[in-house]
């Protein structure tokens, strides 16, 4: 069995996984991932053509987004669940298929058939005999039929809906949906369907996949504030509590509530980790005293701060690594998350992984009290944003360093740690997402009591960033390109290539990627992006910030 797979930035050589992924996706799930693609596609042609006839189907829509959601890389490696999915979304094809065609006769009008890159499908056949018929859909046979460019323009706006997915999912699960937002998903996600050729159409269709993620994370920042309040500036503690313990990594805040709900007065305490660490800053959620703090820092050094945590570890939405012997009866996960052989929490009922804590042994004492401050999302910079502009005009702040996005253990990622240490003193350093475990807990110090690292949150976090460059554009009178602004981000999977795209859809340029560039932008992709964009990978900490800061 074969596959290809480039969706990452770890990906074989900088080329593609052809026998297995470096994220441990074996060949079998990832056959099952590129049949979900299409399973999602062919839900979101019909949901697209029922949207033609004013009927919108929430059902399938918020199916759309949590199928696609499950083929992001480090979500879900267990085929069994895989092929549950598959299956599901070939009846909810049958279901929109009947509504669409019944909507026509209705109307009086022909029937379409929709684009199939897999005819034929049954929910009935085996796993094996899935993945087998999906070898003619994997990305280096469709290469051979059209070329790398197309391909890589079609990847890439597939994973910037990946990215967007995410995001919808988060904020559905929270209550908050916009069909008009789905409705753009799904055109979309048709366009790409009928294997679109033209690439100034496919490039002006990843525009518009940016516009439409940013308007998920819009939906997520108010299903997030809504729910649990506006983060606040907050000392989370780095350190272990005596006692028994939860440890939770993820993005699900939902998730995150209903534990801390469901321990309260039993003795244990619950800990984030990784993209969880936002978490702290929330007043719905810190008000839980249990909620102790953070262990460990980003996602790729969880076996190591997995083995080593004396309890339970929840994995919610994704970030999953292969499970160590020595912690894999412990690990549970719930969402869309799953791996072979890992219990998988139904229903939000995590009794399991109480259980599971209370019979480790906990940490025997405390740790010293050592914390990091969390918790300065949009509202908490605009507070004191007279400030702020006070000192830029005083010559007291001369510039802002966005420096955030994906953690990854591939080597060259030491340049944020590099290029954040070289920042000057008298410049502000904002950071988002796992990437700022690279460099969160050095003393950084602060101008005139504004501290000079700004942590916003996680990458859902990242329209607290946006709205920040947009408030002090407007403050200062000028446009976001002219703010004394740089945005250094690095990549991992396809939540980031989504944001690149939201700011791209913006108008925002000089932006700098790292710590390669995506294998499925090609050299003409690239040119494009460098001429309208001037993007730009990232060289040496040195030499970037002589050229950001020349002026």
């Amino acid at each position: 069995m074969t596959m290809f797979c480039y969706q990452c930035e770890q990906t074989a050589q900088g080329k593609g996984c052809t026998k297995s992924g470096v994220c441990g996706k074996e060949p079998l799930p990832a056959a099952l991932q590129d049949l979900l693609v299409t399973a999602v596609q062919g839900m979101a042609q019909y949901a697209h053509r029922l949207q033609g006839f004013g009927i919108v189907d929430r059902e399938a829509n918020v199916q759309i987004v949590e199928t696609l959601f499950a083929t992001v890389t480090n979500v879900n490696f267990d085929p069994t669940r895989l092929l549950m999915v598959f299956r599901a979304g070939l009846k909810t094809i049958e279901r929109l298929k009947a509504k669409y065609e019944d909507a026509c006769r209705k109307a009086g009008k022909t029937v379409e058939a929709i684009a199939c890159s897999v005819p034929g499908l049954n929910a009935t056949d085996s796993a094996e005999d899935l993945a087998k018929r999906a070898e003619g859909i994997q990305i280096d046979r469709r290469v051979g039929r059209v070329g790398p460019d197309v391909i890589g323009l079609q990847e890439l706006v597939m994973y910037g809906l990946k990215g967007a997915a995410a995001y919808l999912d988060h904020a559905q699960v929270l209550g908050v949906v916009d069909d008009a937002t789905f409705a753009a998903f799904n055109e979309i996600v048709s366009f790409v369907a009928n294997n679109p050729t033209n690439i100034p159409q496919l490039t002006a269709m990843a525009l518009k996949t940016g516009e439409v993620n940013l308007k998920a994370m819009e939906l997520l920042d108010t299903a997030n504030t809504t729910a649990y309040g506006h983060p606040e500036p907050t000392p989370v503690r780095i350190t272990p509590v005596k006692g028994k313990g939860i440890l939770v990594s993820g993005h699900d805040l939902k998730d995150l509530e209903d534990l801390l709900k469901q321990t309260e007065g039993k003795g244990v305490n619950v800990y984030t980790h990784g993209e969880m660490l936002p978490a702290h800053a929330y007043p719905g959620l810190k008000k839980y005293k249990h909620l102790v703090g953070n262990y460990g820092g980003a996602w790729q050094d969880q076996a190591k701060e997995f083995d080593e945590f004396p309890g339970a570890v929840l994995m919610t939405t994704n970030c999953i690594q292969k499970p160590r012997d020595s912690y894999k009866a412990r690990i549970f996960t719930s969402g869309v998350v799953a791996w072979p052989g890992v219990t998988h929490i139904a229903k939000r009922d995590f009794a399991p992984v109480i259980k599971a804590a209370l019979a480790a042994p906990g940490f025997s004492a405390d740790g010293e009290n050592k914390t990091i401050m969390t918790g300065f999302a949009r509202n908490a910079v605009m507070s004191v944003a007279g400030a702020v502009i006070d000192a830029v005009k005083a010559g007291k702040i001369r510039h802002f360093f966005l420096i955030g996005g994906c953690d990854g253990a591939k080597p060259g990622r030491n340049y944020y740690t590099d290029l954040a240490q070289a920042v000057p003193k008298d410049c502000v350093i904002l950071t988002l997402a796992c990437g700022k475990y690279r460099f969160n807990k050095l003393p950084f110090g602060d101008i005139g009591g504004i501290p000079r690292l700004l942590d916003v949150g996680q990458c859902n976090d990242a329209y607290s960033a946006v709205q920040i460059a947009v408030a002090l554009s407007k403050a200062f009178g000028v446009g976001v390109n002219e703010l004394p602004l740089s945005l250094v981000l690095s990549w991992y999977e396809q939540k980031a290539v989504a944001i690149l795209l939201s700011l791209l859809h913006l108008g925002i340029k000089n932006i700098r990627v790292g710590p390669s560039l995506p294998a499925f932008v090609t050299p003409p992709v690239l040119k494009v992006l460098v001429e309208n964009f001037n993007i730009a990978p990232v060289t040496t900490p040195q030499e970037d910030l002589k050229a950001i800061l020349k002026n």
